[in-house]
């Protein structure tokens, strides 16, 4: 079943046993700006109010949680928590965080990450953010993630002191590293190509209706100098007074819905703006599995190197160093040398299958997962845009209601 967020996300429920979101309520009610005790404007921060109520009685004995509690988080706070989850799963399409900074901007959007309504946006896709993890089989029962919901200060210190602010650095950093494999998986290729094709086509979109959004605010806007022309006109035109006068209210009036419209819209664009960094989530996935590929082969490279060496100890082929200063091996060095092979041959033979072993689990999960993300992002993405497209309609509607009482002011002139 389906159920939806405060910032219009359609949310996948499956049951309660299967996520937590079913047995508890989750919300970020507030923000604060806050100072870091000096006058500068760079030392400013907002913190947003996470909410937890558990619904579920079983829960709280289970999971040792409170009933109901609240803790201040800061963006940098979400951040370190989603790096954590992605480190811990790699195999997991993790959702990502609403933006840090204004992208696909125009005329009426703030780019200041202090403004009300930029941080009313970030607030509810935080939110969001928080919802899509309790919603996942497996994220939402990480340890990490409830002590971030219900614990402000452990948690922050459990952070910095168990390690895995190393490993999510080491992690990110090798994920950002262009990986070649010899061998082409098929499968993930497809995703590599399918996820980049994602990220461009959404990127476009957004592009376009930035570009959209400008013209539209422009033009009507503009419709109020017609406003005003006619009011002024109304005052000199006694017989025809009352006509134009009402023309240019009307006309006033559809100077003003675009900001109501554009607003709206703006809730659905974040909507789109969280599958274009999703994509790059799907990246990340991708990119993990050919670390892994790189490694098997790596590995698997050792063990053809070795062998080759074996077979040419066995040989008793001479070494260049060896005709380089005169020196020749004799049985027992090359029985010792051929013994030293076998044993790192053994060694890297263990290591080819763990990472053989590796890679085929890790290859099971990310498919399993990226099989429930795509229907995911099949039903939102379906919802968002046919909401897209309503809203649209419903502003033409509302246009053409304001156009059709102009005409019959205009129609009334005597």
């Amino acid at each position: 079943m389906e159920s939806e967020n405060s910032n219009g996300n359609t949310q996948m429920v499956q049951s309660k046993k299967d996520n937590l979101l079913g047995q508890l309520e989750i919300s970020v009610s507030e923000s604060e700006k806050r100072a870091n005790g000096t006058l500068n404007i760079r030392d400013y921060f907002t913190v947003y109010s996470v909410e937890v109520k558990v619904t579920n009685p079983d829960l709280l004995n289970s999971r040792k949680l409170v009933k109901l509690t609240s803790v201040w988080r800061r963006y940098t706070e979400f951040e370190q928590l989603r790096k954590y989850l992605v480190t811990t799963y790699p195999y997991i399409v993790v959702p990502p965080l609403p933006e840090k900074r204004v992208m696909f901007g125009w005329q009426k959007t703030s780019t200041d990450t202090f403004d009300p309504n930029f941080v009313d946006r970030r607030r509810a896709g935080l939110e969001n953010f928080l919802l899509r993890v309790a919603a996942h089989p497996i994220l939402g029962w990480d340890i990490q993630y409830l002590e971030f919901l219900q614990n402000e200060e452990g948690w922050r210190e459990s952070h910095k002191s168990n390690g895995y602010l190393h490993a999510v650095e080491s992690t990110f950093k090798n994920l950002s590293i262009s990986v070649r494999t010899k061998k082409r998986v098929g499968e993930f290729e497809v995703l590599k190509e399918y996820s980049n094709t994602l990220h461009t086509n959404l990127n476009n979109l957004l592009k376009a209706r930035a570009r959209i959004a400008e013209k539209q605010y422009t033009i009507h806007k503009l419709h109020a100098n017609y406003g005003r022309v006619f009011s002024e006109w109304s005052v000199v035109e006694r017989d025809m007074g009352d006509a134009l006068q009402k023309t240019g209210h009307y006309l006033d009036s559809l100077a003003s819905s675009i900001d109501g419209t554009l607003e709206d819209e703006e809730i659905l664009i974040d909507q789109l703006k969280e599958y274009l960094f999703f994509a790059n989530s799907l990246q990340q996935v991708c990119r993990h599995h050919d670390m892994l590929q790189l490694q098997l082969e790596s590995a698997e490279e050792n063990v053809y190197n070795k062998n080759t060496e074996r077979e040419k100890a066995q040989q008793g082929k001479i070494s260049l160093i060896s005709k380089l200063f005169g020196s020749v091996d004799t049985e027992e060095l090359r029985e010792a040398k051929v013994s030293f092979l076998d044993q790192q041959i053994q060694e890297g033979s263990s290591v080819v299958v763990k990472n053989k072993e590796n890679l085929r689990e890790f290859t099971d999960k990310a498919l399993e997962d990226i099989n429930r993300f795509q229907k995911q992002k099949l039903l939102d993405l379906k919802d968002i845009l046919a909401s897209y497209a309503f809203l649209q309609l419903k502003a033409t509607k509302k246009n053409l209601q304001t156009w059709t009482q102009v005409r019959d002011c205009l129609q009334n002139l005597t």
